[in-house]
């Protein structure tokens, strides 16, 4: 038996797009600030600390 070959990959699980990963960036960056982090602190966090502070919105101190 064979392995899976690359002209299948695509078919089976699509590929993830930077435009799609800049567009829910954005919707992070939006939902924090909203949530009453100041917009400066919010544009210098990396993606990962966005999501570790989305998990909990209600622990969220400004």
């Amino acid at each position: 038996m064979t392995t899976k070959a690359d002209r299948h990959t695509p078919s089976n699980r699509p590929k993830k797009s930077e435009a799609d990963k800049r567009a829910r960036q954005k919707v992070h960056r939006k939902r924090l600030v909203k949530l009453g982090l100041p917009e400066d602190k919010v544009n210098k966090m990396t993606p990962q600390e966005m999501r570790t502070l989305l998990r909990r919105p209600a622990k969220i101190k400004v």
